[in-house]
């Protein structure tokens, strides 16, 4: 079957985007247009500060381009007849744009005084009120996005050839035990930390129902090294120290025996495990009550579960040296 190493991690979660929002002047607070935990699009209108005077020079300035318009349009008009000169048209021309650049100066005076939301997402707890006189750097709220999250976890640099942008990820909560949240493998760092000899990895996570928080912490799982391999239920093994065996079901010359085979594992996954060397795709090897059976001991197959091209077998002993084996051993 296909197999994976799998890296496992802990991490930490992250906004794909996250604004601390604030003036960028002295001013105080006339109007706040947002609540709490509120959803806002790119471009909303959150807090407004004290414009009048602003709002009186753009009344100005505008006025001031009108003017200028009407009398190049004027003067334009009577450039035919020669009553007015290229020349002045050309100094009512560059008082026009001067106009014009005043208006843009104003309306970014003003601007300065609307503080709106950079990008889609939720703002946070409001930390201002009607009146508050604000100060460049003053907190007024804090605007996640949440459409995708980041998750930042570290390996070991052991791991580092194993890890790739593109991989997939699954990631777990203890807030959602039930879930199982889906990603990939966005950036891996260029450096490892000299000091816990790992390597900072984030992964992409999207968030489509709202349900991850900024700072939830996180169980990963990454599939590396994806390939064909062979595998046996985990309770086929035999442990003996630090080696692994299995009872094999071969021929005999009386029929069906076992026979005990020492074997390489390697990955290990939920009730199963992958064999490196001892044995082959289609051998049969037992699963149920191995641990009674003698290499050599004559042995008849009650029934067999095919995994992938292996196949695992259940059997009870035919043997008068082993005590009698109970309905639920002979399964």
């Amino acid at each position: 079957m296909t197999i994976a190493d799998q890296i496992q991690a802990l991490g930490t979660l992250l906004a794909n985007e996250t604004a601390v929002l604030s003036a960028n002047l002295t001013e105080t607070v006339s109007a706040i247009d947002f609540t709490s935990g509120q959803r806002v699009e790119a471009g909303d209108l959150l807090v407004s500060l004290t414009s009048r005077e602003q709002k009186a020079q753009l009344a100005e300035a505008q006025a001031s381009v009108d003017d200028a318009e009407r009398q190049l349009e004027r003067a334009r008009q009577l450039v035919d007849s020669r009553f007015v000169s290229a020349q002045e048209v050309d100094n009512l021309e560059r008082e026009r744009d001067i106009a014009r650049a005043r208006l843009r100066a104003v309306e970014s005076r003003l601007a300065d005084r609307l503080i709106r939301a950079p990008f889609d997402g939720v703002v946070g707890f409001r930390e201002i009120s009607v009146g508050t006189l604000l100060t460049p750097g003053t907190p007024v709220a804090t605007l996640h996005d949440d459409s995708q999250m980041k998750l930042d976890f570290n390996v070991p640099e052991v791991h580092l050839s194993k890890i790739a942008p593109g991989q997939p990820v699954v990631a777990t909560s203890r807030a959602y035990p039930d879930r199982r949240f889906t990603g990939e493998v966005a950036v891996v760092e260029n450096q490892v930390d000299p000091v816990t000899r790992s390597v900072r990895v984030r992964a992409m996570l999207p968030n489509p129902e709202g349900l991850l928080r900024p700072g939830m912490l996180m169980a990963v799982q990454v599939a590396s090294s994806e390939r064909e391999a062979l595998v046996i239920p985990e309770e086929a093994l035999l442990p003996q120290g630090s080696q692994q065996f299995v009872m094999l079901i071969v021929e005999g010359t009386d029929g069906l025996v076992a026979e005990k085979r020492q074997v390489s594992i390697g990955e290990r996954q939920p009730g199963q495990v992958e064999i490196l060397e001892g044995i082959e795709a289609g051998q049969k090897v037992i699963t149920h009550g191995n641990f009674r059976v003698q290499p050599g001991q004559t042995i008849q197959i009650k029934a067999e579960h095919a995994i992938g091209e292996s196949a695992e077998a259940v059997l009870s002993e035919q043997s008068d040296q082993l005590p009698a084996s109970s309905p639920a051993d002979r399964r």
